[in-house]
């Protein structure tokens, strides 16, 4: 299956994204007015699509809504994050550690621009990506729903 031709695949990875992080749904926020949190507030918890070594925390919205979004990815030092396409522009800054992204299908690291912290990326729909954490690496992702995560290799995705 091609992945530029699969956005409904994509979207339903959303809503499995969305249930994986079920717990921490309950406790973001989905309304109106201000929010403010320190890291401390954070809920962690596993993320389904991503497998061992990575945890997310969701600031706000719900991921398999057509709405705003802010989530916090927490890589563990070496996670490879394998080549994959989102169905929505993905919004990333570098909180914590080292994020070494690139634009592609097939994982290189070589290929990698390191981003520290402060360091940012925009990709936009169903372009390749993928990179890998050094050190405990901290992102923070931000956009409009529905997300999703679709991975060039099938065999990349934990899901399977």
């Amino acid at each position: 299956m091609s992945h530029k031709t699969s956005l409904k695949t994509a979207i339903l990875a959303a809503a499995a994204f969305a249930l994986a992080a079920g717990a921490l749904q309950a406790e973001t926020y989905h309304g109106d007015g201000h929010v403010l949190g320190t890291p401390d507030d954070l809920s962690w918890g596993p993320v389904g699509s991503m497998g061992e070594g990575a945890e997310i925390a969701i600031i706000e919205g719900d991921l398999s809504a057509e709405e705003p979004f802010t989530f916090r990815l927490r890589l563990e030092d070496g996670y490879e994050i394998k080549p994959h396409v989102h169905p929505a522009y993905e919004r990333v800054t570098v909180l914590e550690g080292t994020l070494h992204f690139a634009h592609g299908e097939a994982f290189d690291s070589d290929a990698t621009q390191e981003l520290p912290v402060g360091g940012y990326a925009i990709m936009a729909p169903g372009d390749g990506m993928f990179g890998y954490a050094e050190g405990e690496t901290i992102i923070q992702l931000h956009g409009e729903g529905p997300w999703g995560i679709e991975y060039i290799d099938p065999a990349d995705d934990p899901r399977n």
